[in-house]
């Protein structure tokens, strides 16, 4: 059989860009294929267009959650990227990697491996700081070699200042870098930009390769499954851009970088899974593995809204001429509200015991921030918002095949604030946040608290809130988990290897033991550049 390439990548998001890339250093043939879009367009490029783009249908595939019980019958929606770049082309920016801990946590899980890769912080900070072209920063934690241009705010909100300054109030020591030595504290957030422009993973890592006649790009082209012969991936079956069936195959290996809803979903349409699952849609089982699609971890998180007593905020700034006279100054000079991602601030703390490590990260957003689970329950005006996010949940959902049809979104049970811990952190984040809204300089700036009714504080009551007014922050994780060799429901190996199918890797977030603290799109570019090493050196 003649091989059609080296190496197959399935998935143009953040880890598939970054493996891509990798594999490219090597002169091999890859092909990467991206069911989505080209991320060429003006509005995914500029820091504000994140907001105009929230509930766009042609950049993002929204998923929905099955009625979660635990929430009142509750669905969520999660958006994930429908472009190259995946969520890195259409996220808010925030360079966030997540803390020391997170590293050493799953070191300490995949050390049982025979193989004995090291995950921990040592380990993966190296890959952190070469991938970074930091404008600011250049320390033992951060770089100005690498291909993502990372940057501060180029425009931040008077708001901004006040709640750094209230938070500080408060006993929380300010912070000039979440990525350093400590996360602990509040401060401005770095961000995936630079001069106006968006620095996704597409932009660091496939653009430059964009004319290397190795790297076979197949945009808006669909995998629906890998070609499995004697335990051994060989290449896939695909969906083109024009709607025609075709296989390609692969020499080397096959690298699964779907993310954590279709990760899952392709592994079970290729016969990978739980064999009871798998018989229920008359899929042949070929390996049984029981944990694919289990350990879904994301963070949850709970808005807090104010009203401002006067033009405070960024409200109705993408709107008629205002609009017209950002984008002007924004075109003309590079400044003004365009630069902004509207999240310029935010925090890491542990409102229950001040001592241990943060469990709770707040993102300060300079306006009533509306998504589409709350859309309609206020009504919009100058205002500011605080989201308050686990950072490390407790609570594990699943997703699993609704058919055997590949167009079929997959079932996703998230189950966020199932757990009884991830509640009551949850209330205690919203009390300490309602406590800085409370607190000069912001509070000379708020008319009233609205969301929740600032009438009823109880722990009853706010639970309430929480319940109503959960969201994922976007960061769903887990689903086909590294883990140890006594492990059963894990699906990979510490090599980031399928088990019991060779030449087969993963290497989007749905290889990670456990979330990280913080934003995801740094951790998913680590976990490609080291899957590309791993590949490159066995």
């Amino acid at each position: 059989m003649l091989s059609d390439t080296d190496y197959i990548v399935i998935g143009g998001g953040a880890s598939g860009c970054a493996v891509t890339s990798s594999l490219l250093k090597s002169d091999s043939k890859v092909t990467l294929f991206e069911a989505g879009h080209s991320h060429h367009n003006f509005l995914l490029n500029v820091p504000a267009g994140f907001f105009k783009l929230l509930n766009s249908t042609k950049y993002a595939e929204y998923y929905k959650t099955n009625p979660q019980d635990h929430l009142g019958g509750k669905v969520n929606i999660i958006p994930q990227g429908n472009v190259l770049g995946g969520g890195t082309s259409i996220n808010s920016q925030i360079y966030m990697r997540g803390r020391e801990e997170d590293y050493n946590e799953w070191n300490k899980i995949l050390r049982v491996n025979n193989d004995t890769v090291d995950w921990s912080w040592d380990a993966v900070l190296p890959y952190f700081k070469d991938m970074e072209n930091n404008e600011r920063l250049e320390n033992k934690y951060h770089g100005k070699k690498g291909k993502l241009n990372i940057s501060d705010s180029k425009y931040v909100h008077p708001l901004t200042y006040d709640f750094i300054d209230s938070v500080s109030n408060l006993g929380i020591k300010k912070t000039n870098d979440f990525n350093g030595e400590f996360q602990k504290g509040v401060g401005k957030y770095q961000y995936m930009n630079s001069k106006g422009q968006r620095s996704s993973a597409a932009h660091a890592f496939i653009d430059p390769q964009i004319n290397n006649q190795n790297l076979n790009l197949k945009l808006n082209s669909k995998v629906t499954k890998i070609i499995i012969e004697n335990f051994k991936a060989i290449g896939v079956e695909y969906i083109d851009s024009k709607g025609v069936q075709k296989k390609i195959f692969a020499k080397n290996e096959v690298i699964l970088t779907a993310g954590s809803f279709v990760t899952p979903k392709i592994l079970n349409l290729s016969g990978i899974g739980d064999s009871e699952e798998l018989k229920e849609h008359s899929i042949e089982c070929i390996n049984h593995l029981p944990g694919v699609g289990k350990n879904l971890i994301d963070h949850p998180e709970c808005p807090i809204i104010a009203k401002a007593n006067g033009k405070h905020g960024y409200f109705k700034q993408g709107e008629g001429w205002r609009m017209i006279k950002n984008g002007l100054e924004f075109l003309l000079f590079r400044s003004g509200p365009v630069n902004s991602t509207g999240v310029e601030a935010g925090a890491f703390l542990n409102p229950i015991n001040s001592q241990d490590l943060s469990y709770i990260q707040a993102f300060f957003i300079p306006s009533m921030y509306m998504y589409a689970d709350t859309i309609g329950l206020i009504k919009e005006n100058y205002g500011m918002t605080i989201t308050t996010v686990m950072t490390k949940p407790k609570s594990r959902g699943f997703v699993k095949l609704k058919s055997a049809n590949y167009y079929d979104p997959p079932e996703i049970h998230l189950n966020l604030l199932n757990h009884k811990d991830d509640m009551k952190m949850m209330i205690a984040g919203q009390r300490f946040f309602l406590d800085v809204l409370k607190t000069k300089p912001l509070s000379n700036k708020i008319e009233k608290i609205i969301f929740p009714d600032f009438d009823d504080l109880s722990d009853d009551n706010l639970e309430k809130h929480c319940r109503r007014s959960v969201k994922t922050n976007y960061h769903p994780s887990g689903t086909a988990k590294m883990g140890a060799d006594n492990d059963k429901m894990a699906v990979l190996d510490s090599k980031m290897r399928v088990r019991g199918i060779k030449n087969l890797r993963i290497c989007d977030l749905s290889a990670m033991p456990n979330i990280n603290s913080g934003n995801t799109s740094a951790p998913a570019m680590m976990l490609g550049l080291r899957c590309g090493d791993l590949i490159l050196n066995s």
